[in-house]
């Protein structure tokens, strides 16, 4: 080979390298497992869906100690597929933006290049980033009630692309939670509410921090009062809408949050539909006021303390103040000698032993084990109700001024039992006062005696009647061919109807009392079932206060 000049020489090391007919890659792939790995801030964005808008509380905090210290604890990141930059991957974005701070302010290597977790986009990536910045947001610094409403609603926006349907609350609440981000129904409601009608007139106020409780009762408010309007402003020409009147009221108070006060906006409210409506200020107060208070016991049933199990005990239950102490002066006491049942709402709707009684009875012992199981071993069959039946009833005690029977407070001091039937027992002895009256007991003492004698297949020989207890017994058809059973429970209730006018050879009742009841070892005697037994104990303690009032017509009267 000749030798080259110099001047060949160079040119050669000149020359063009060799050319590429491929693609020319413009950033590394991203890994396919959890790899630890060093990121620059030109690398790294904040995610675009962090729920939280304004600032962190605890920014300079947090801040401090990042300048002292560094990260703590590497940021979890995460690329997307088509992506060539990384983002924070859940809860972050905050020590993001401090570190881009504090590389502006110093220079300092440490805050330019991040030591971070790095985890693989997963196949529901969008979702599982957002509810994992919705749980950490939430422990490390906690959102205000509009950033969690907007988390939730872009979350259900994604729930729904992915499942291509819109989504129910119920059905949104329950993906939240598979997705590690349990949120309540009655939540999501208000959170709706909020961003729907709320977030237009005073973002101001909710971006400044507008409590939950608070946000709630502006949402019950504007719920009653549109209510209040469309049944005043029916069939009137009005110059304004409950919208229009509604944002008018509002809108003002945006302008200085920190000095926002729900009960101010409830009156001037108030005020002015009064004033449009032509109608009196406190009359239109307790309307809205009255419904308000339905709306929360309707969209908030009560719980069963320390009952998960949603049928046990389901009859009459609501959430109550513990049982205050026996207050020491006597009661008046009714024809029987027994205390009557109060006619005013307190935090203790059993009524109080009488003296013999509590002569008798020792303090219950502190319940132990598991509550559940202890209620179930004192009910002979559960009646089936609803949790909005409940507070449906709790509201109807809470405006009548009656007590509510407490079947979960009353279960260790009165015959714990419940039983189902046209009219379920919680409490064999106590007598509500809507029941208090001659004939609301005939009903339910002829009801009891027509299922009792059911057992005995002899309901046709019960006859209603509106005097004498509520009931009479007629012979059967067929007297001499029913059953010795049948005998003994038409017998008991002629007993107690007194008016039984019998046509066959029957048999005396001390022969049957106590075969009916007890059943018998010798003969295997039938005898009535544990719901039967305790119908006729109630039974007994209706006719019972029925003679009383009887024997005192002014005592029925009040």
């Amino acid at each position: 080979m000749a030798d080259l000049t110099p001047k060949e020489m160079a040119g050669k090391l000149l020359a063009e390298g060799f050319s590429r007919n491929g693609p020319v890659a413009t950033s590394l792939s991203a890994p396919i497992a959890e790899t630890p790995m060093v990121v620059t801030l030109d690398e790294l964005f904040p995610y675009e869906l962090d729920p939280r808008i304004t600032r962190n509380p605890r920014y300079d905090e947090i801040k401090a100690s990042i300048r002292e210290r560094g990260l703590d604890a590497p940021p979890s990141i995460t690329r997307r597929p088509d992506a060539n930059h990384y983002i924070i991957r859940n809860g972050g974005n905050t020590r993001l933006a401090i570190l881009r701070e504090l590389w502006s302010e110093t220079k300092d290597e440490r805050f330019f290049r991040i030591p971070c977790l790095f985890r693989p986009w997963p196949a529901r990536g969008e979702i599982i980033a957002l509810t994992g910045h919705l749980a950490e947001s939430e422990l490390h610094g906690s959102l205000t009630f509009i950033e969690r409403a907007l988390g939730v609603e872009k979350a259900r926006e994604l729930y729904e692309q992915e499942s291509g349907k819109p989504l129910s609350q119920s059905e949104l609440a329950r993906r939240l939670s598979g997705d590690g981000y349990p949120v309540q129904q009655s939540h999501i409601s208000r959170m709706q509410d909020t961003v729907r009608y709320l977030l237009p007139i005073i973002p101001n106020v909710l971006y400044n921090g507008l409590g939950r409780h608070q946000v709630e009762r502006l949402a019950v408010l504007r719920k009653a009062a549109e209510l209040s309007w469309e049944q005043r402003a029916a069939g009137k020409s009005l110059s304004i809408d409950f919208e229009t009147l509604f944002n008018d009221v509002l809108a003002p108070v945006d302008t200085q949050p920190e000095a926002f006060s729900v009960a101010r906006a409830r009156d001037e409210l108030i005020g002015q539909m009064a004033a449009i409506l032509d109608t009196d200020y406190n009359l239109l107060e307790l309307e809205i006021d009255s419904t308000e208070h339905r709306q929360r016991v309707v969209a908030s049933p009560p719980s069963i303390p320390g009952n998960p199990e949603p049928d046990v005990g389901r009859t009459n239950v609501r959430t109550a103040p513990k049982p205050q102490p026996e207050p020491t002066p006597a009661a008046p006491r009714d024809g029987d000698g027994t205390t009557p049942p109060p006619t005013a709402f307190s935090a203790t709707p059993a009524p109080p032993p009488s003296p013999s009684s509590r002569k008798e009875r020792r303090p219950n012992p502190p319940l132990e084990g598991d509550t559940t199981m202890r209620m179930k071993e004192h009910i002979v069959s559960p009646a089936a109700t609803t949790e909005r039946l409940q507070a449906i009833q709790q509201l109807v005690a809470e405006q009548t001024g009656n007590p509510l029977p407490v079947f979960a407070d009353t279960v260790l001091q009165a015959i714990p039992v419940q039983v189902g039937g046209l009219f379920p027992i919680t409490d064999i002895w106590y007598i509500e006062p809507g029941l208090d009256s001659p004939d609301r007991l005939r009903i339910h003492i002829a009801q009891f005696a027509h299922e009792i004698a059911e057992e005995a297949e002899l309901t046709d020989s019960i006859e209603p009647l509106d005097a004498g207890i509520g009931f009479d017994c007629k012979a059967p058809q067929h007297a001499a061919a029913i059953a010795l059973f049948a005998h003994r429970v038409l017998a008991l209730l002629h007993a107690l109807s007194a008016h039984y006018d019998g046509k066959w050879d029957d048999q005396r009742l001390s022969d049957n009392f106590g075969a009916l009841l007890l059943g018998s070892k010798l003969n295997n005697a039938q005898r009535l079932s544990d719901n039967g037994l305790v119908k006729f104990f109630r039974l007994v303690r209706l006719a019972r206060r029925l003679l009383d009032l009887e024997a005192n017509p002014v005592e029925a009267d009040n």
